[in-house]
């Protein structure tokens, strides 16, 4: 099993930043794909980004390219997500997950672990 701890949530103003950290433990895998998922109130989780662990590859959804930046560092099992220029439509619960397939999906169906979230509120 593999267990994921998202921290660095919190209330920004809009034109702000944050960065989200994701620790993973237990079973780790050395290849695979780290991501980050998010759900505001009555609306489906969406894709916002993705990295590989073996070659560092990223992927981001079209609403926060050139404002969000993801990252890893593999010796310490931990992903991040630089967030910029915040806005208010940004506003949701963010999920750090995690597969071992290295291949590129933003469906949520296809990661196999999940963190609990960490809420992020942009006020205009």
């Amino acid at each position: 099993q593999v267990q994921l701890v998202e921290s660095g949530g919190g209330l920004v103003q809009a034109g702000g930043s944050l960065r989200l950290s994701c620790a993973a433990s237990g079973r780790t895998f050395s290849r695979g794909t780290m991501g980050w998922f998010r759900q505001a109130p009555g609306k489906e989780r969406e894709f916002v980004a993705a990295i590989r662990r073996s070659g560092g590859s990223t992927f981001y959804a079209d609403s926060v390219k050139g404002r969000f930046t993801i990252s890893g560092d593999n010796a310490k099992n931990t992903v991040y997500l630089q967030m910029n220029s915040l806005k208010p439509e940004d506003t949701a619960v963010y999920y750090c997950a995690a597969k071992e397939s290295s291949v590129y999906s933003s469906n949520p169906i296809g990661f196999d672990y999940w963190g609990q979230g960490t809420k992020v509120t942009v006020s205009s």
